[in-house]
């Protein structure tokens, strides 16, 4: 990926973060605002974000609070290069604070997001296909989930082989298959710094 291109994605994480701050909104109360009251787990918004067009999907989840945890939940997101009723694959997380600034960027085993498996190269391949442009929750939401992709690309793709690589060397205590061993949730992340994001 091209410098201009890095810096074309940045821009618009930055645009779109500044308009939803002029009317005191954010990425996180702009995912919510067509919701009554949020729970643990469940996804936001119902039914989760899916452009026919380009196969992404994604939706917003938190944990129970921690004392402490600076992360209130994050972003999962998925391509399903055949359509709705076709394979789904995971890509990555985005986690965020109560702000909806991001914190982090992850990958996780087959068993937390049960999606369609794909070793990490055919992954990787379907990273520039995450484009989501829907009007709900939110454009603007949309377009900052798909520019984070954009932006951070090369770690992510760094990410999905570190993910392939841990799985890999990743031994059960018992006979359970290494992406089923509910030992193994998180297997790569980077940390971001706030001027990253």
């Amino acid at each position: 990926m091209s410098a201009e291109v890095r810096d074309r994605a940045l821009a618009e994480i930055a645009f779109c973060e500044g308009v939803l701050a002029k009317a005191g909104l954010n990425i996180l109360s702009e995912t919510f605002r067509e919701v009554d009251g949020i729970t643990a787990w469940e996804h936001y918004p119902p039914g989760d974000v899916f452009d026919p067009a380009t196969g992404s999907q994604w939706f917003y989840h938190c944990h129970p609070a921690e004392e402490g945890a600076a992360e209130h939940g994050h972003f999962h997101c998925f391509v399903r290069p055949d359509g709705v009723g076709g394979p789904i694959h995971h890509l990555a997380a985005i986690g965020v604070d109560a702000y909806g600034r991001p914190l982090r960027i992850f990958t996780v085993n087959q068993w937390v997001v049960g999606d369609d498996w794909l070793d990490a190269e055919p992954t990787i391949a379907l990273l520039p296909r995450f484009d989501v442009q829907m009007p709900r929750p939110s454009y603007l939401v949309n377009r900052w989930l798909t520019a984070m992709f954009v932006a951070h690309e090369e770690r992510i793709a760094g990410l999905i082989r570190a993910r392939d690589a841990t799985i890999s060397g990743h031994r059960p205590q018992d006979d359970t298959p290494a992406r089923q061993d509910r030992a193994l949730e998180v297997t790569s992340e980077f940390v971001l710094q706030p001027a990253a994001a």
